[in-house]
């Protein structure tokens, strides 16, 4: 039979362990680095553009909000398919200079529409990391490129500005409305209807 003593000092090891353990993951920085949380906010959207549309109160809005050219924009995410990392695209020649060119996304071929250039807004290049938000419905399909993805929110539609003085000509005619912290909030549905952002792939 076991002895009791060493039955206790062989549980006060492993708690001294799992002790030991926990300071080391405290010192080493428990917190999640920068690309670390990044990447799973990024897991978190793309399951939530996933999921079937759910149910909001008509009082709200639920939108995937993103950064770009300094500014934050947000769109509907029941128009949103997917939302993954820009790794590379190939340009095709011959389009409009918004359009960034094409990439293939799970066997699709989908294309990249640069806002920047649409919107009139800063250009400065394309950074290390740039994602692709893909809108679909049930005729069309393309990807904007945003600088970073904040994530899916929920907007009461009652705070939402019909325009502002600042937005004029293309972002006015695909203005849903503008947030109270200046959020602007993007027309899917307009913009996937309009039928000059079509992109004609051959092959």
């Amino acid at each position: 039979m076991a002895n009791p003593d060493n039955r206790d000092a062989a549980a006060w090891t492993r708690i001294r362990q799992s002790l030991d353990e926990l300071e080391r993951r405290i010192e080493s920085g428990f917190a999640l680095s920068a690309e670390e949380r990044e990447q799973r906010l990024l897991e978190r959207t793309r399951e939530w553009a996933r999921r079937p549309e759910q149910e909001v109160p008509d009082a709200f809005l639920e939108v995937l909000a993103f950064s770009l050219g300094g500014e934050t924009y947000a769109v509907e995410s029941r128009h949103v398919a997917e939302v993954l990392p820009l790794a590379q695209y190939t340009p095709l020649p011959g389009t409009p200079a918004y359009v960034l060119g094409i990439v293939n996304v799970r066997g699709r071929i989908v294309s990249v529409l640069d806002l920047r250039i649409l919107f009139e807004l800063p250009v400065s290049g394309l950074a290390d990391k740039n994602f692709l938000v893909v809108l679909q419905d049930e005729s069309m399909e393309f990807g904007l490129l945003v600088d970073r993805v904040l994530g899916i929110q929920s907007l009461e539609k009652a705070t939402l500005q019909s325009g502002m003085a600042s937005l004029t000509g293309v972002r006015a005619s695909y203005l849903l409305g503008v947030t109270p912290t200046q959020w602007t909030v993007l027309d899917g549905a307009r913009l996937l209807g309009d039928a000059s952002l079509r992109v004609e792939i051959d092959g």
